[in-house]
């Protein structure tokens, strides 16, 4: 199972090394430094333990295929995280990995949200588990990502956090980094929208356009993928990160959390509704097929990737996707020819 087409590991840091740093450095001295409440809970090893999932709700043999890929994919990211771990421990607070975390109580589900990867229909299908909707379809964007109808991990004590994340089925779902990348950019700044173009558009434009014109900086609107894509690589970005193209390693944590599924968006549909049945839903819920915004809009495919990339210099594919390589690795992704 190695990684087809994956570039020389041998010239880089220790890929698990690089997540330890990533998430120390996210602390402030101060967090680094006090003893709060959650100290009894700061010190997480690594990897957690490979627990086998409970098939006893899944009804029918039509899944053995899914449920092999599955099994697959568990070992892949688990083997993973071990061979980078070291045994190594990291002192960062409980509360902050579990941040983008959404909790489903009845049918006792964690399901981490990565942008980009399907996470509005999940939102919609943790609503209807959850009772509050009779129907995935029937629920609005705005009211699956503002209406506040799902609780978070975090929002928990410590003591339901940690129970929690013990006994429910803890599910991520992720996608190619350089698709998800690019259906990040094209709905944030290829549509108009009132967040992303005045607060990161104007940002960017005004540092990464030379003689942008007045209208440009006023409005942020008309961003191009390569300036998205120098500050994306810029150490010091004129504007924050954003979940939308934040890693994955850094939303999720995959070799803290461990994880009991990984579905991916290229095998959605049948990831999702195998998941459904291992956690006893309702036989009529089915995972919604329709794309939530821009619906006329070609989803973003290889082919569409493509053609972004062709955009941007050779050396800036490359540090692009050195910028996700740890996703590619976790994931055992094929890394884009670059």
């Amino acid at each position: 199972m190695a990684i087809s087409g994956s570039r020389n590991w041998k010239d880089k840091a220790d890929p698990f090394s690089v997540v330890v740093a990533s998430l120390v450095s996210q602390l402030s001295d101060q967090q680094k430094m006090s003893e709060s409440p959650l100290s009894p809970f700061r010190g997480v090893y690594l990897p957690p333990a490979l627990h086998p999932l409970n098939k006893t709700l899944v009804k029918d043999g039509k899944w053995k295929d899914v449920d092999s890929t599955q099994e697959k994919r568990r070992s892949f990211l688990h083997d993973f995280c071990k061979k980078y771990n070291s045994r190594k421990q990291l002192r960062t607070h409980l509360v902050h990995l579990v941040s983008r975390i959404y909790v489903e109580d009845r049918h006792k589900v964690l399901y981490c949200e990565v942008p980009k990867a399907g996470c509005s229909n999940w939102k919609r299908v943790l609503m209807v588990l959850n009772g509050l909707a009779a129907s995935a379809h029937n629920i609005s964007h705005d009211d699956v990502h503002y209406g506040k109808h799902l609780r978070k991990l975090d929002s928990y004590d410590l003591k339901g956090i940690y129970t929690r994340l013990n006994t429910y089925t803890k599910t991520i779902f992720v996608r190619d980094p350089m698709e998800r990348l690019v259906s990040a950019f094209r709905d944030k700044f290829e549509h108009p929208n009132s967040y992303y173009h005045p607060v990161f558009g104007k940002a960017i434009i005004k540092k990464y356009r030379h003689n942008a014109n007045e209208e440009a900086l006023k409005t942020g609107s008309g961003v191009k993928f390569k300036e998205f894509i120098q500050y994306l690589l810029d150490s010091h970005r004129p504007v924050g990160m954003d979940i939308h193209w934040e890693q994955v390693s850094k939303l999720c944590y995959p070799c803290l959390i461990n994880y009991d599924f990984i579905g991916k968006f290229e095998t959605l549909e049948e990831d999702a509704n195998y998941f459904l049945q291992l956690v006893g839903a309702p036989a009529e819920l089915k995972f919604p097929k329709f794309k939530d915004r821009h619906s006329s809009d070609e989803r973003t495919s290889a082919e569409v990737v493509r053609q972004y990339l062709k955009e941007l210099s050779k050396e800036e594919r490359h540090l692009t996707y050195d910028f996700y390589y740890l996703d590619y690795l976790m994931f055992n992704y094929t890394s884009p020819i670059v």
